[in-house]
Order: C-alpha cells, then structure tokens, then sequence
C-alpha cells in the first residue's frame, strides 16, 4: 500500500505542476519568477514535467525543467539522465548552441557511458541541421563533419553510426555542391582560372560526390575557352572513362568533337597525374 500511495503522491505533485501552468504563463517562466517553489518537488516529478514539455513540444521549457534536477539534484541517479535530455530538448527547440552544450558536457563527464554515443551524435546534428542551404557558411559543414566523424570513430558499433555515415556522405557532398556553385559563377562571368580552381577541387578532393562528372565538364568548357586543348582533351578523356553514361559525357564529347578534338590524355598536367592515379593505378 505504501508504494501506491507514493505514485498517488508523485502523480498529484505532477498534476500540481501542471495546475498553475494554467494559470497563465509557462510553468518554466513562474519558476524563474519563483512562483513555484521547485525546491519542493523530487528529481522524478520535476524529471515527468521535462517529459510533459517535450510532449507538447515545448522543447526550451523541458531542458530547463532538466536542467534543474542537474541543479538541485546533482548527485541523483536521474541527474545524469537529464543533461541527454536537455541536448535532446534545445535540439527539439532549434537551440542549437545550448544543444552542443549540454551533449558536450554529458560526453565530458560520462565518456564511457552507453549514451556517450547519442551525446556524440547530437552534437552532430547541432551542426548537420544547419546546413540544408548550399549558400550558407560552410564553417557549420566543416564542423559537422568533424563530428559526425567523431561518431564513426569512436562509435563504430552503436545505432547512430550508420546514420552518422550517411550524414557525413552528404555533408561533404554538400561541400563539393558549395564549390561548384562558386565555380559556375565565376565560369558565367569569364572569370577562367578562378573557375578552374574550383573544380579542380572537386575533382582531387571530392572525387567520391555527385558533382565530379560536372566538374571535369566544366573544365572541359574552361580550358578550351583558354586555348588550353591538352588541359580540356584530358579532362574529356577522364570524364569518358568514369562517367560515359552521364549526359556531362555527351555535352564534352560533342564539345571537343565538334572542334576536331578527341578525348583523351595529352600532355604534363595536374589532370595526367588524376588520369595516371585514378584510371591507372599509378600513384606518384
């Protein structure tokens, strides 16, 4: 009969919570006015109330109930629980920069712990969330790759690995997308070794992407606007060989043709070295 009557109890201290709320105001901000007294109530009905704000979807409100077990019940069982569940609340709410911190300080003080991973894999996505617009700062994407491999490494064998792969795989598509943005809107405007510069990042750095194939089009198109015709032979003769199937092939293929050019290797160049390591297997 005790243990009834102290759900009774717990269960009416929650509803006690929630009562004032109605009130008006959120229950979080009459707690920071000191209205209530959350000194009053256990790690467990405060904890209840963080889970009934994220039910509501009112994540802000739920990390700050968390928060203040980790305050008032620093050394309850339920304290280490609440700093996952306060990166978990900031992230539901978009607050981002409070997310990372506490998924960063539950990582810092419980390395080892089987939610380590799931810290480690929020603060990813505190930075992956961010970056769904290719014009956006790529400072976030840089940042959510380091994390995300973080996840990969340190993780290999938890559930938020595989997810964290994918992610990785089109964040740094994402970088690859950025370069070839930049690189159109030089190409546009005439502005030839700046475009070049940038697929030739593409081609070398992100040569596992989407954006490859483009890439040695473009280059294709650059260098023969230069005159360069063994630079642009060579990219079309790359192009033929890993991507003949795409239109980007056909677009160079009809492009050199029709100036009486064939696809393939000619003369000393950065583009040789990608022909002789890719194709060839001659790494220098």
């Amino acid at each position: 009969m005790a243990g009834i009557g102290a759900r009774v109890r717990l269960v009416g201290s929650v509803l006690a919570i929630v009562a004032v709320s109605a009130c008006g105001g959120s229950t979080a901000d009459k707690v920071r006015r000191g209205s209530i007294p959350m000194e009053t109530f256990s790690a467990e009905q405060i904890f209840e109330r963080g889970e009934f704000e994220l039910s509501r979807n009112k994540g802000a409100d739920a990390a700050f109930f968390f928060s203040e077990i980790e305050r008032l019940y620093p050394y309850a069982e339920l304290a280490k629980r609440s700093v996952i569940m306060q990166a978990f609340s900031y992230h539901q709410a978009k607050l981002y920069p409070e997310s990372r911190a506490a998924a960063q300080r539950y990582i810092d003080f419980y390395p080892a712990d089987e939610d380590a991973a799931y810290a480690q894999y929020l603060l990813a996505l505190s930075y992956y969330d961010q970056i769904d617009e290719v014009g956006r700062d790529q400072g976030l994407t840089f940042q959510a790759l380091q994390e995300l491999r973080k996840v990969i490494e340190i993780y290999p064998d938890s559930e938020y690995a595989r997810s964290a792969v994918l992610k990785f795989d089109l964040a740094f598509d994402h970088l690859a997308s950025k370069e070839m943005e930049i690189g159109r809107y030089y190409l546009r405007r005439d502005h030839y070794a700046a475009a070049i510069k940038r697929f030739r990042v593409v081609v070398e750095d992100f040569q596992t992407t989407t954006h490859t194939a483009e890439a040695l089009h473009r280059l294709v198109e650059a260098y023969l606007s230069l005159g360069l015709i063994a630079e642009a032979q060579t990219a079309g003769a790359i192009l033929g060989h890993n991507f003949q199937s795409t239109d980007w092939y056909e677009d160079s293929y009809k492009l050199l043709t029709s100036q009486g050019l064939k696809l393939k290797v000619e003369g000393d160049n950065w583009l040789s070295d990608v022909y002789r390591q890719t194709i060839k297997g001659q790494w220098l």
